[in-house]
């Protein structure tokens, strides 16, 4: 069972860069590219939050569940 980050998915459908993205949730580009590769351990809900409210999104469309 594994979590991906479909992050990069989102990002290409809003048409926004990593770069844009770290500016408006406030985040690292080292930290929000880690999140985006899928090799983060873990992610705060306030910054799950930030990454929604900037791409229009819900938590569901980042994260999704697969079960190997």
């Amino acid at each position: 069972m594994s979590i991906v980050v479909n992050l990069d998915v989102m990002m290409a459908k809003r048409k926004i860069s990593l770069n844009e993205l770290s500016e408006k949730v406030d985040i690292t580009l080292s930290n929000l590219s880690i999140l985006k590769t899928g090799k983060a351990k873990a992610v705060r809900f306030t910054t799950l939050e930030a990454i929604c409210k900037a791409l229009d999104c819900q938590p569901g469309d980042i994260l999704e569940f697969v079960d190997d």
